[in-house]
């Protein structure tokens, strides 16, 4: 039996300080499988961050083990960074050379020469080409995030982890990235993917994690997790408060107000109670329940 893509197993880590300690990681488990597009959703301070840390060599965990394709981030460290491409959060770039320089470089690191050709097709296919002699400085926030994902992606790794790859990026970039991101893993690559965008992991992802705490609240396929949520919402747009009854089931978004409904029955109870109010929505409409939906029923529920 081959050995997964990634393996988290009995993952802790705990930080002290000044007597006192936190627990980042609390006994995460689970396998990401060869060719498998994962994604892993949480809240700001879940613990996501320090995960990808520790896989990445970064942070040692307090507990547990990790290994990527069988090797251990610890013990053959070395192996199984090669086998990793990250992509982080900060724009972290070296200000001396151009975009090309650049991803020789790292490709140096790997021990990856002659590579113009991938370096190339890198360049085609995330829309750098006309960059490629422009010093890092010169390029937009955008256009530095592409160049991180070409570096993360130089030596041809098996394994490709984003970690918030579209925050800030326009739509353009978002459409290119997952474009070609999506033909990497069809040709085998596996992928775990941070956002908060979930429209993009519901969309791209086969399988998710959601971490709250530092621990695994839920692993499933994302077809699965989707029925989970309440068959349907009701989506409309109101200038005023809503009464108290609904306000405490309801996502507010501006104007736009949000309400699980799992039948007929409940749309009706819920616009008579907006009638009796004396309110009047707009736009009125009943949508099919989405990632978010399952996510904010986790991610509220009492731990």
């Amino acid at each position: 039996m081959s050995a997964a893509a990634v393996s988290f197993q009995n993952v802790s880590k705990t930080y002290g300080r000044n007597g006192k300690s936190f627990k980042a990681l609390d006994d995460v488990c689970f396998d990401i499988a060869e060719g498998e597009f994962f994604g892993l959703l949480g809240p700001n301070g879940a613990g996501k961050t320090t995960l990808i840390s520790v896989l990445a060599g970064l942070s040692r965990a307090s507990a547990g083990r990790v290994s990527v394709l069988g090797s251990d981030v610890v013990n053959d460290f070395a192996a199984a960074r090669r086998k990793l491409g990250v992509v982080p959060q900060e724009l972290v770039f070296d200000p001396f050379f151009n975009v090309r320089e650049t991803l020789r470089i790292q490709s140096g690191y790997f021990g990856v020469t002659h590579n113009d050709d991938w370096i190339d097709e890198l360049l085609h296919s995330l829309g750098l080409a006309d960059k490629a002699s422009a010093n890092m400085r010169q390029l937009s926030g955008g256009m530095k995030r592409r160049v991180l994902l070409a570096q993360a992606l130089v030596h041809k790794p098996p394994v490709i982890v984003l970690d918030e790859p579209t925050a800030g990026v326009d739509v353009e970039l978002r459409q290119t990235l997952w474009q070609f991101i999506a033909k990497l893993n069809k040709q085998g690559h596996s992928v775990l993917l941070t956002t908060h965008y979930l429209e993009e992991a519901e969309a791209l992802c086969h399988r998710i994690a959601m971490l709250k705490n530092g621990r695994v609240v839920a692993l499933a396929p994302t077809s699965e997790l989707l029925k989970t949520a309440a068959s349907n919402v009701l989506r409309f747009k109101l200038d005023a408060p809503l009464p108290a009854s609904l306000a405490a089931q309801a996502r507010v978004t501006g104007r736009v107000v949000q309400l699980p409904a799992h039948n007929a029955s409940e749309v009706e109870q819920h616009l008579a109670a907006l009638r009796q109010a004396g309110l009047v929505p707009e736009d009125i409409e009943v949508r099919k329940a989405d990632l978010e939906d399952v996510f904010l029923d986790l991610m509220g529920a009492t731990a």
